[in-house]
């Protein structure tokens, strides 16, 4: 197995873990058919109907495929979009980012980096302090208390 540094909320530092990888018949096993949709096949759920788009307790937001910390309260905020949306992952060694030309359009995708699954996408009309704005599915997440 491939080992990878992220960096670890609770313990509040960066740590050496496994990489993540599943077959498909495992992931449909374990996940919901709406997150595996989204983590596996790259889908989306509609605007508005997404679990965190209004949530609000301090916490962390963990990746629902390995339970990677993704990203925090402290940097949510309302985008308006229906999603929720955040202005920066907890670190940028816990995600990935690739090319999307899917649908027409040309947009940044952002993956776990421990086990791949698909979050949702990067855009540069975020607020302050990075002006970006992840726009992540809440299917791809779970949450804990801070």
């Amino acid at each position: 197995m491939a080992r990878i540094r992220i960096f670890d909320s609770q313990e509040n530092r960066v740590v050496e873990v496994e990489e993540v990888t599943k077959t498909d018949a495992q992931w449909r096993k374990l996940l919901t058919p709406e997150q595996y949709d989204v983590t596996t096949r790259q889908g989306t759920e509609r605007p508005f109907t997404c679990t965190f788009d209004e949530h609000r307790e301090p916490g962390i937001y963990r990746c629902v495929r390995c339970g990677t910390d993704l990203f925090a309260t402290t940097t949510k905020f309302n985008s308006g979009t229906g999603w929720p949306s955040y202005y920066e992952p907890v670190s940028d060694l816990n995600i990935r980012l690739r090319a999307d030309n899917s649908h027409g359009m040309s947009r940044t995708e952002v993956r776990c980096a421990r086990c791949g699954a698909h979050l949702g996408h990067v855009f540069d009309d975020g607020p302050p302090p990075t002006g970006q704005r992840y726009c992540i599915n809440s299917a791809a997440l779970t949450f804990t208390l801070s």
